[in-house]
């Protein structure tokens, strides 16, 4: 209504969207936009992903190949990755432990700073990043304090993957399954600030060992 729309435009909205259809569309449209914007890298082109969106939506065919666009991914990934562990230098004791640990024979660094050492190299598949995990793990400080147990629990969990720290997301989409990998993961990929109960501080580098029981792509 004409109410309607004068009460959008005195709140600064705009009067463009009248419809349930083009509010959902705009919606759609604002929601690809913020999860966009959250998850940044240098050079990262709005024309790009305009000229993007816009094909996808016709239908129309890939201006770049397949394989092309692959390796774009994984390099504005690691891209990513590293500008992110530059953002967040870990505290002094942090770092000279993790520059200890990762001179250690078998323990590999990734771009990120994630440390990690394979105890058992399993066969199966691998999860993707949207996948459904179930794992067997057990959490510690670097000084040996347990702070949380699946063994002790006596059952594996199951969770979607994007719903872990990113160091646990990193480390899963690595492994196959029936695998069991050491991981020691920074601040910054794991809780960050954050004190978790009374055992671990913020700032605090976590040494796991996780075993990837099952995988499986919920859709």
């Amino acid at each position: 209504s004409a109410l309607h729309t004068l009460r959008l435009v005195r709140r600064g909205y705009s009067s463009k969207f009248t419809t349930f259809e083009t509010q959902a569309s705009y919606g759609l449209g604002l929601n690809i936009g913020a999860d966009l914007a959250s998850r940044p890298f240098s050079g990262m082109s709005h024309e790009a992903i305009l000229e993007g969106l816009a094909d996808g939506l016709k239908g129309a065919p890939s201006q770049v190949p397949f394989e092309t666009l692959q390796q774009a991914f994984v390099q504005a990934q690691e891209m990513m990755k590293k500008e992110e562990a530059a953002a967040n230098p870990p505290p002094p004791e942090e770092d000279a432990f993790l520059k200890a640990n990762g001179a250690r024979d078998g323990v590999t660094t990734t771009a990120s700073g994630l440390q990690y050492e394979v105890l058992t190299q399993g066969s199966g598949a691998t999860p993707g990043p949207d996948y459904m995990v179930k794992v067997h793990y057990e959490g510690k400080t670097t000084d040996g304090i347990m702070f949380d147990s699946s063994y002790k629990m006596g059952m594996a969990i199951e969770f979607p993957l994007q719903k872990v720290i990113k160091g646990w997301q990193e480390a899963l989409c690595m492994m196959p399954c029936g695998s069991k990998w050491r991981l020691w993961v920074p601040h910054h990929l794991g809780y960050g600030d954050r004190a978790i109960g009374e055992t671990v501080k913020p700032y605090s580098t976590l040494v796991f060992e996780v075993e990837l029981l099952e995988t499986w792509d919920e859709e």
